[in-house]
C-alpha cells in the first residue's frame, strides 16, 4: 500500500510545518479516472516545481453534510480514499471536517486560511466544474484573481469522458446500482472494491457448510448490493470468493447492510484482519427465501456459478 502523509485538519498540518505544496481539492468519491487526471495533473505540477503534491479532501463528504441521510451512497471510506489517492502518486492528504464552520467560510477566506496559511499552496490544479466557499461563491476566475494578487498559479483541467459520457461519482453509483461492473471497471481503472475488517458473525454460515468472512462496511448505504463473484485479499494473497452484500433478508430482514464472503476451496483464519473485496460479475439479486434450507441451496448455486466465472476468466487469460 502506498504511503502518504496525512492531516487531519489545518491545525495539524501547521503544527508540522509542512512547508509549500501543489495542491488539488476535491470529494474524489471514488477516486474514478477524471479525479485520476487531476491528481496526476498536480502531481506533475508538483513535479515541475520541486514541491510535494497535495489532496485536500472532506470528512463528511459535503454532499452527506447537507443532504443528511438522503445522501447517496457514498463510494469509499476515508481510508480507502486516501489510499487511492497515494495510489496515483500523490504526496499527502489534508482532510478537513465539513461542517457549519467551514461550510460558513468564505471563498477569501478559505484561500487565506487553508490554500496560503496552512498548505503554503504554490500552485492549484482544479476541475473545469470546482465551486467553493460559503454558497459556492468561489470558481475559476475568482481563484486566478487571487492566485495573480497572493502568488500561486492556477489551472485546471477539462472533463474526462468514458463512451462520450462524462466520468462521475454519480454516474459510477447508477453504474453499480444495475450491476453493470464491466462498466464500473472501466471508469475506475480498476475493479469496484470496499475494504474493512473482518469481524466475528452469527456464524450461521458455518452452520450450513459456507462459512463467511463478516466484514464492517461502516456506511449508512451501499453502492450495490446482491450476490457477486469476488477477489478478497489478504496479507498479499487473492483468493477467489462469493460475496453478499445488502440486509440478509432471510435471516436478518433488517435495514443495514452487511458484507459477507465465502472463501472458494480455502479455511482462512482471518479475525481481526484489514481485506479488500473487489466485485468481478453479479450473480443475483438479494433475495427472501422461505427458510434456511431454500437459502442453502441457492448458496450452493451461487457458488457454482462463482466458480464458472473465474474458470472462464482464467481460460480467457492463457488463451
Amino acid at each position: 500500500m502506498a504511503v502518504v502523509d496525512f492531516y487531519r485538519g489545518i491545525d495539524s498540518m501547521r503544527k508540522a510545518c509542512a512547508g509549500a505544496h501543489v495542491v488539488t481539492i476535491g470529494a474524489f468519491d471514488g477516486v474514478h479516472l477524471g479525479h485520476q487526471q487531476l491528481l496526476m495533473a498536480a502531481r506533475a505540477k508538483a513535479s515541475a516545481l520541486s514541491l510535494p503534491s497535495l489532496a485536500i479532501v472532506f470528512e463528511p463528504q459535503p454532499n452527506e453534510f447537507f443532504q443528511k441521510e438522503r445522501a447517496p451512497a457514498r463510494l469509499m471510506r476515508l481510508r480507502e480514499k486516501v489510499s487511492a489517492v497515494a495510489e496515483v502518486g500523490i504526496d499527502a492528504v489534508l482532510c478537513l471536517k465539513f461542517d457549519a464552520r467551514l461550510r460558513a467560510l468564505s471563498a477569501e477566506r478559505f484561500v487565506e486560511q487553508v490554500l496560503l496559511d496552512a498548505t503554503q499552496c504554490k500552485a492549484l490544479i482544479v476541475g473545469d466544474d470546482f465551486r467553493f466557499g460559503c454558497d459556492r461563491s468561489g470558481d475559476f476566475e475568482f481563484l486566478q484573481q487571487q492566485g495573480r494578487k497572493l502568488g500561486f498559479e492556477v489551472a485546471d483541467t477539462e472533463t474526462h469522458e468514458h463512451a462520450e459520457e462524462r466520468v462521475s461519482s454519480t454516474r459510477l453509483r447508477s453504474l453499480l446500482a444495475e450491476g453493470q461492473l464491466a462498466s464500473v471497471k472501466a471508469l475506475l481503472g480498476r475493479p469496484y472494491s470496499n475494504c474493512g475488517r473482518v469481524s466475528y458473525g452469527q456464524q450461521l454460515g458455518r452452520s450450513i457448510g459456507f462459512p463467511t468472512a463478516n466484514i464492517a462496511l461502516a456506511r449508512r448505504k451501499v453502492a450495490l448490493e446482491g450476490v457477486f463473484a469476488v477477489l478478497l485479499e489478504h496479507n498479499g494473497c487473492v483468493y477467489n470468493g462469493v460475496a453478499n452484500v445488502g440486509s440478509r433478508p432471510t435471516v436478518d430482514g433488517i435495514n443495514k447492510a452487511k458484507l459477507e464472503v465465502y472463501v472458494l476451496d480455502k479455511t482462512l483464519n482471518l479475525y481481526g484482519d484489514f481485506v479488500r473485496v473487489s466485485y468481478m460479475k453479479k450473480i443475483r439479486d438479494e433475495k427472501k427465501f422461505s427458510g434456511i434450507d431454500a437459502l442453502k441451496q441457492q448458496i450452493a448455486v451461487d457458488v457454482e456459478q462463482a466458480r464458472a466465472f473465474f474458470a472462464s476468466a482464467e481460460t480467457e487469460l492463457n488463451m
